[in-house]
C-alpha cells in the first residue's frame, strides 16, 4: 500500500505578513474530552513554554522543541492560549511550518546557528576550566549537527 503525504492545513499562509488563517489555527486544534486531561494538557503546555522561553536565555536549553511541545499540549488543553501561542507573529508560522511540512524556514536555521554560535563563545569565555570548555564545544557541535538535519523546505 502506498503511503501519501498530504498537509494537514490548506496552503493559504501569507509569508509577508506572518498571518496565520482561520482553518490553519483550528486544523490542528483537538481538544480532549475529559475537564482533568485538559488540566493536565494545559499545565504541561505552560511547563513546555517556561522551559522555551527559558531556553532563549540559556545556551545548552533548545527553545523550539519546547514551543511545539506547548503547542501540542495546549491544542488538547486550552483552546484560547492555543489561538494564542498560534497568532503569535513569532512563534505561529513557525509551528505551522514545522506541523504541516516537517521543516523549519531557512532564516530561522540561520537566527538558530547564530544565537547557538553566540551564547556558546560567550559561555566557552566565561568557564575558567579546560574541560568545560571542551566539553561546550562538543555540545555545541552536537547541537549544530543536529539542526543541520532538520529540513528546510523550498519557497514555493
Amino acid at each position: 500500500m502506498k503511503k501519501t503525504t498530504e498537509s494537514r492545513l490548506p496552503e493559504s499562509f501569507d509569508a509577508k505578513t506572518k498571518v496565520l488563517t482561520e482553518s490553519q489555527i483550528t486544523g490542528l486544534l483537538k481538544l480532549h474530552d475529559s475537564p482533568m486531561a485538559r488540566m493536565l494538557y494545559l499545565a504541561g503546555g505552560f511547563l513546555a513554554l517556561f522551559f522555551g522561553i527559558l531556553g532563549i536565555l540559556l545556551p545548552i536549553l533548545p527553545t523550539t522543541p519546547f514551543i511545539l511541545l506547548a503547542a501540542a499540549c495546549f491544542a488538547r488543553g486550552s483552546e484560547r492560549f492555543y489561538r494564542k501561542l498560534m497568532e503569535n507573529r513569532i512563534t505561529g508560522p513557525i509551528i505551522y511550518e514545522w506541523l504541516t511540512y516537517h521543516s523549519i524556514p531557512a532564516r530561522v536555521k540561520r537566527w538558530v546557528y547564530v544565537l547557538i554560535t553566540l551564547s556558546f563563545v560567550s559561555s566557552i569565555f566565561i568557564v575558567s576550566e579546560v574541560w568545560q570548555k571542551i566539553m561546550l564545544v562538543m555540545l555545541g557541535s552536537i547541537l549544530v549537527f543536529c539542526i543541520w538535519r532538520i529540513p528546510v523546505r523550498k519557497a514555493q
